[in-house]
């Protein structure tokens, strides 16, 4: 700690991201990255923004991301003013914190989520209240609804559990809270549940966000977005152009473009992580453990008879990496990533041996 240090520093506690090591022959399983490259559209569009010398890099790209917005607009069936981009959705979210969250009043979101919610309060200096998820870890839309608030957020499906509430949950949600802005943090959402974007064109005080990082395999680009009325997409923009009027480069713009427009391979990769899903909470099944329900391309997943620790530390010494957090409730789950066939049967074969 230093004497220059704002009270603002002292007082964060940061998040912490899942690990990147640089090890020979990982088998990483602990950020829910895509298994699949992205398509091969987003590699050629790139290469062309760039030409034979580079020279486009000289200059500035398009501070609104026009031809991405648009791009995002017509995949959603809405108008380019009720589309917000970002560098990345946690980018977007920090905006969303400052625009539309800091009010007098707290806001609300689950006690069991993204851990970077609580982090963004400290730094925005925004009340929050946590709402504890069901003993299923499920949420229980009647605790959201008829409350005074500042502000909802939820995240659907929900991380680390992968659980999925449905879209009349959510709507239901919505409703009930016509005077606070509903944020939905839809980061895994093409994994097995369904857009809340189209509710957007019956609802101002609803807000969706999205990455490209999960489901269009583009964690290495940054790019996100939300979907809401123009109003609050207004506020957002304020905001953005008060901290970085240029949050998206060149290459990513054009690369998100091609992504967002390559539909056949996007549902092909997201088929393909589902299914790989289903194997392996199958096969964990069989193995003893207890796998909740997942709609997310990770499942979240409990052995009865092994301690969580032991076991991520375990595959660490076999070169497997998943994601184990060390905090009340969920400290003996393991949230693994659904990587490639081969990645999964290596985790399963190792926690064979493990377990004996």
């Amino acid at each position: 700690m230093s004497r220059f240090w704002s009270q603002v520093v002292r007082d964060l506690t940061p998040y912490v991201p899942g690990e990147q090591p640089k090890i020979a022959n990982l088998i990483k399983l602990n950020t829910n990255e895509h298994p699949c490259p992205p398509s091969p559209r987003v590699v050629a569009a790139i290469k062309a923004e760039l030409g034979d010398d580079g020279a486009r890099l000289r200059l500035y790209p398009d501070p609104n991301a026009d031809l991405l917005k648009n791009a995002i607009a017509r995949h959603h069936g809405v108008k380019p003013g009720e589309v917000f981009v970002g560098n990345g959705s946690d980018e977007v979210l920090a905006h969303i914190f400052m625009a539309l969250l800091k009010h007098d009043a707290p806001i609300l979101f689950p006690d069991i989520t993204y851990s970077f919610y609580p982090v963004y309060c400290g730094l925005y200096g925004v009340a929050h209240r946590t709402v504890p998820l069901a003993a299923d870890f499920s949420i229980d839309p009647a605790d959201y609804c008829g409350v005074a608030n500042g502000g909802i957020l939820i995240a659907n499906p929900n991380a680390p559990t992968g659980r999925l509430l449905p879209l009349a949950a959510i709507e239901r949600i919505v409703r009930a809270n016509p005077d606070s802005v509903v944020v939905v943090d839809e980061a895994y959402v093409d994994f097995g549940g369904t857009s809340a974007i189209p509710l957007t064109q019956q609802y101002d005080n609803l807000l969706v966000v999205h990455t490209l990082s999960k489901s269009r395999s583009l964690a290495g680009l940054r790019v996100g977005f939300a979907v809401g009325h123009p109003d609050l997409i207004e506020a957002l923009e304020r905001v953005k152009n008060s901290f970085n009027s240029y949050p998206l480069d060149r290459l990513a713009i054009v690369g998100a473009v091609a992504a967002i427009e390559d539909e056949d391979y996007f549902r092909q990769c997201c088929a393909t992580v589902i299914a790989t899903r289903e194997a392996l909470t199958a096969d964990l099944a069989g193995q003893g453990f207890e796998v909740l329900p997942s709609a997310a391309n990770f499942i979240f997943a409990r052995h009865p008879g092994r301690d969580a620790a032991e076991l991520a530390k375990a595959l660490r010494e076999r070169n497997i990496i998943v994601r184990h957090f060390k905090l009340p409730r969920i400290d003996q789950y393991l949230r693994i990533t659904i990587g490639s066939d081969a990645d999964c049967q290596a985790l399963s074969t190792a926690l064979r041996e493990i377990l004996g």
